[in-house]
């Protein structure tokens, strides 16, 4: 059986993605500002079990956060132009509409990546990874601190996918089968959500993935290009309104929001067909057993780190 993880091996997995990527990022790399926001979206998802001093994990998270919604703003106008790539080597589109979508959308995208080097520089980046690499030579030299605090961490985890499951069940019944973009939305998210929750306790165990992170990482970009399409509906919705004296423009426009919203059908029913799966797996995962700690009664002390 898989030798089991510590929060030193959690981190520093983690911490590797997100300073290998920041010279890409740096270029204008797009996959390297993919791969950098994921990997701060898992080094949040982390920190709460890293058991570090509340103001510290507080100060850390919150930079986490700004690092994520910065590159937020980038990497969606990144996808909705590899959409409308995409798009356009399928033949299924007006190539002309495609176009008029296309010139704006480069604007957009140019601007955002200047407004990323203005609010985001490479060197703030920099100094979170030196902070959590800092954190992460003190896990490592406390061996016996990780053994000490193993089973209250793991419960951690495990306590955090009751919640996310819980979650993910209440976005799935408020959602139904009606095809509303907003409520589709808080189900992606509760999904995602609850996958890297799911991902750290397969890790912490060992392995590699699971028969649930496979169902949820396959549920996640069902419904990613679900909300793809719906993001790039909305801006050809703005396009349309601005050439609404251009007939021609309006109509080839229209025709390309007809096919986008007839990808969204499909995608949706596959979500509808798929839901009885992620049903069972959140009834499972919410009722999965916890370790018990060794002094139920006992706090454990947060680790102090400098700030």
């Amino acid at each position: 059986m898989p030798a089991s993880r510590h929060r030193y091996d959690l981190l520093h997995k983690r911490l590797d993605i997100f300073t290998r990527m920041l010279q890409g990022l740096e270029k204008g790399d797009v996959r390297a500002l993919h791969r950098t926001r994921v990997a701060s979206r898992r080094l949040r998802e982390l920190l709460p079990i890293l058991q570090l001093d509340h103001d510290v994990a507080r100060k850390l998270g919150r930079r986490l956060r700004r690092v994520t919604h910065g590159l937020g703003a980038v990497r969606e106008l990144d996808v909705v132009s590899m959409l409308l790539d995409e798009l356009h080597e399928s033949g299924r589109y007006d190539l002309r509409g495609l176009s008029r979508v296309a010139a704006p959308v480069a604007q957009d995208r140019a601007a955002a990546r200047k407004r990323l080097v203005a609010k985001l520089p490479a060197a703030e980046l920099r100094r979170v990874a030196h902070k959590l690499e800092d954190i992460a030579q003190d896990l490592k030299s406390d061996g016996a601190s990780n053994r000490r605090h193993e089973a209250a961490w793991r419960w951690a985890i495990d306590a955090r996918i009751t919640r996310r499951a819980d979650r993910l069940t209440a976005a799935m019944r408020e959602a139904g089968a009606v095809y509303l973009a907003e409520r589709l939305h808080a189900v992606r998210i509760a999904l995602k959500k609850l996958r890297y929750a799911v991902e750290l306790a397969a890790e912490a165990a060992g392995e590699k993935t699971t028969a649930d992170l496979r169902t949820l990482k396959h549920a996640q970009e069902l419904l990613g290009r679900l909300h793809d399409r719906q993001i790039l509906i909305e801006r050809v919705r703005q396009i349309q309104g601005a050439a609404s004296a251009d007939l021609r423009a309006e109509r080839e426009l229209e025709a390309i929001l007809d096919t986008l919203e007839n990808d969204c059908r499909r995608l949706h029913a596959r979500y509808v067909r798929d839901r009885a799966g992620l049903a069972d797996l959140c009834t499972r995962a919410a009722a999965r057993p916890h370790p018990v700690l060794a002094s139920p009664g006992r706090r454990v002390a947060p680790r102090r780190v400098a700030s």
